[in-house]
């Protein structure tokens, strides 16, 4: 090791590290207990169900409107109206899928979505933000 090696800590501030950790967890226990080769509504269904018992306010399924002649987007889950959770089960996350939720944050001026692709062997969420 060398005497004039250190470590810079930055003082970065998380976005709701709370809610974060909490939904993480659950993320993690839904990937735990159906696998990896179910479908989006399958890990939809059973993260609606852990909400439930966490007690933890949601909106699923939310349509985003742009005018009355666009049908829109449908963002997966709302929690908390603080933190968009957009799931997925695919091979590989794209470079469309962190565009989606950008566009899901700006749409819905939020600062934090969290994009989960459950097809992972060893889930690893992401954390998309709106504000730098």
């Amino acid at each position: 090791m060398y005497s004039n090696s250190r470590i810079i800590k930055k003082n970065i501030q998380v976005l709701y590290p709370e809610l974060s950790y909490k939904l993480n967890g659950i993320c993690f226990i839904v990937h735990n207990r159906i696998g990896r080769f179910s479908r989006e509504k399958q890990y939809a269904d059973e993260l609606e169900n852990e909400f439930k018992k966490e007690k933890i306010k949601y909106c699923r399924e939310m349509r985003i409107y742009r005018d009355e002649n666009f049908s829109g987007n449908i963002i997966d889950f709302i929690i908390d109206d603080r933190v968009i959770l957009e799931i997925k089960a695919k091979s590989v996350l794209t470079k469309q899928d962190y565009y989606q939720a950008k566009r899901y944050l700006i749409s819905l001026k939020k600062d934090l979505c969290l994009l989960v692709n459950f097809r992972d062997t060893f889930l690893k969420p992401k954390r998309v933000l709106n504000k730098v």
